[in-house]
């Protein structure tokens, strides 16, 4: 996660609940991290993970499906508790090809070498950042993408507003096709996923896509 003042580690605990909506939401991530390797194999895969946190959605997955020798992952994310167990997790699992980048998921230089990727993770982000910001990282996105790649996004619906309608219209408006959309009745939470629809656009350094908000 993006540094803040809020505590990230403290922030996971929920996941050891599976009754929680961030577990809830969280199997859903899976399901479609999973149906996206399948999409995209057998070739070799590139995955990147944006504020990662402990690497709960790709290296579990990773781990059990039939892609994890011929996929490379790289989970970035700023807080170093997070990263240590995201990094521990992987080892434990025997994932060598899984890169844990302690480092700012908001700027592009953080994924310099890990990218075009095929799979593109922006779960955790949305309901962190501004609206403005929010459309900022999807217009960067496809300088993060190789052809045709999948992203998988969340966010959380507030009580005055769903501004996941508007988040499905920017991906759509920057070049991107909805492949699939979870919206439960039950739940506040949202899961989106879609795939680049155009070329991908040149990967530049030094640009920042968002900033936390409290």
């Amino acid at each position: 996660m993006e540094s803040d003042r809020r505590d990230w580690l403290e922030w996971h605990k929920p996941y050891d609940d599976p009754n929680s909506s961030l577990s809830r939401r969280l199997a859903i991530v899976r399901r479609e991290l999973a149906s996206a390797l399948d999409a995209h194999g057998p070739k070799p895969l590139r995955l990147v993970s944006m504020c990662a946190g402990q690497g709960r959605d790709v290296v579990p997955v990773l781990a059990a499906h039939h892609m994890r020798s011929q996929t490379t992952a790289t989970l970035v994310e700023l807080d170093k508790r997070n990263t240590n167990i995201a990094k521990s997790d992987a080892k434990a699992r025997g994932l060598t090809n899984v890169r844990v980048v302690e480092g700012d998921a908001a700027l592009t230089d953080s994924y310099a070498g890990s990218v075009p990727a095929d799979i593109v993770l922006a779960c955790g982000i949305f309901g962190n950042i501004v609206d403005d910001d929010i459309r900022r990282t999807i217009e960067t996105l496809p300088t993060l993408c190789a052809r045709g790649a999948t992203v998988i996004w969340t966010r959380g619906r507030e009580q005055h507003r769903d501004l996941s309608q508007d988040i499905r219209k920017w991906f759509g408006s920057t070049g991107f096709r909805e492949v699939a959309f979870h919206a439960p009745e039950d739940a506040r939470f949202r899961v989106g996923v879609s795939r680049l629809a155009i070329p991908p656009k040149p990967f530049a350094r030094g640009i920042r896509m968002f900033r936390f908000v409290r």
